[in-house]
């Protein structure tokens, strides 16, 4: 039977590893904020007829020139249906009106599927309001964790399977948020608020796989024998949990996947870090939280 607890080096190091190149890349070159953050225009538009970037460059260039209007750095995408999202600098209404009237005389008619204008002190409050929303989960997970445990044999202390719990969610948030950095620096993936709420539901979800392990744990350190050490208790309570957590995962997988491939692309990114963050849950709830609480308890 291949034994987890005794890899426990491995897997430290492991996450130890991926940790350190997630906090570097989040460091520089950071995450690519989008305009729910940062403040500005984003507009969708469907052409009637097929134009090129180029082409479509050029008269958003033209019409900025003619008018006198600073659109900043424009940041154009091509859909797969052959129409444009495109993310400026703030505009007012009379500017959004002017600027379809030219794209129409230029290039033709359109519709537009989306016009969403945030300003940079929204965008700052979101930023503000994201970070305080995880921090406060994070908290309350600690606390909720350390309530539910409070029966476990004094000498494990209910505190450390909460602290525990957080450090793995932390482990999970931060090589979720690397791997999107990377995605970022090569694709049009930008931060929103779609993807915090991501973040926020792979946190619920990795510390429900989590608990459940530790839940087997505290139910085996009942039921031991004197002769039983912990990491024997831990290990018998990872191989009880680790059809079911898998099972649980591969039955989730397959939905997102199909949401991934099938689905629109406006929820595509939000998607991808559920995917991202499950799989990396899991690998923390079976190879990172326990063998982390032997390591703790080894220690002492």
């Amino acid at each position: 039977m291949f034994s987890i607890t005794n890899k426990l080096r491995l897997w430290l190091t492991l996450s130890s590893v991926l940790v350190l190149i997630g906090v570097s890349l989040i460091m520089y070159p950071g995450l690519k904020l989008g305009i729910d953050f940062t403040g500005g225009t984003l507009i969708e538009l469907s052409f009637d007829e097929d134009t090129e970037k180029a082409n479509f460059e050029n008269e958003l260039s033209e019409f900025a020139s003619e008018n006198e209007v600073d659109l900043g750095q424009p940041y154009i995408l091509k859909t797969s249906e052959g129409g444009y999202i495109v993310r400026i600098k703030e505009i007012t209404n009379e500017i959004h009106v002017a600027l379809s009237e030219h794209l129409t005389n230029k290039i033709g008619t359109f519709t537009e599927q989306r016009f969403t204008t945030i300003g940079p002190t929204v965008g700052n409050t979101l930023k503000t309001r994201s970070v305080w929303a995880i921090l406060t989960a994070a908290v309350v997970m600690v606390l909720y964790i350390a309530y539910a445990f409070r029966n476990i044999p004094k000498k494990l202390s209910p505190w450390k399977f909460g602290v525990i719990a957080v450090i793995a969610l932390i482990h999970d948030l931060i090589i979720t948020i690397g791997i999107f950095v990377l995605i970022g620096s090569f694709t049009s993936f930008e931060v929103n608020t779609l993807f915090v709420t991501a973040l926020l539901i792979i946190l619920g979800y990795s510390v429900n796989d989590t608990i459940v392990i530790f839940d087997r744990v505290r139910e085996n350190v009942f039921n031991q024998d004197r002769k039983d050490t912990f990491k024997e208790v831990a290990e018998r309570g990872l191989q009880q949990s680790i059809a079911r957590s898998i099972n649980t995962s591969l039955s989730t997988l397959i939905p997102l996947f199909a949401l991934y491939f099938l689905g629109g692309e406006s929820i595509k990114w939000f998607v991808l870090t559920l995917i991202v963050g499950l799989i990396i849950g899991t690998y923390s709830s079976l190879f990172l939280a326990t063998p982390l609480l032997v390591f703790w308890r080894k220690k002492k």
